[in-house]
């Protein structure tokens, strides 16, 4: 992460930390631990390479590194980089899945 992606972050769920629940936010939230339960969001949700996520995804823009299961909804793009490994639904205009992700499941292009 580079000082520029940490000035607008608004949260961290950092590594070794555990959540359940509902998470809903403004701004940047990267989440490295592990989460389980819905995330909403009108802005961008970071899963970084540590972290792993079972949730129903409601965002903006997610970008993806670690682990996810679940259901995926963006309103502009998902970007997945390894080591991610996604399992579920993505639906979004803007996909784009890096050489190395592990993607089970399925992709569906809504219009803009």
């Amino acid at each position: 992460m580079n000082a520029v992606e940490a000035s607008k972050m608004t949260a961290l769920l950092d590594e070794g930390a555990q959540f359940d629940g509902k998470l809903t936010f403004e701004g940047t939230v990267r989440i490295s631990g592990a989460f389980k339960g819905e995330i909403f969001t009108k802005d961008t949700l970071i899963i970084g390479p540590g972290a792993t996520v079972d949730a129903q995804i409601e965002a903006e823009n997610v970008v993806i590194s670690g682990h996810v299961k679940g259901n995926i909804f963006a309103r502009k793009k998902v970007v997945m980089h390894p080591p991610a490994k996604f399992q579920g639904t993505v639906t979004t205009p803007s996909l784009r899945i890096d050489e190395g992700v592990l993607f089970e499941g399925a992709s569906y292009m809504s219009k803009k």
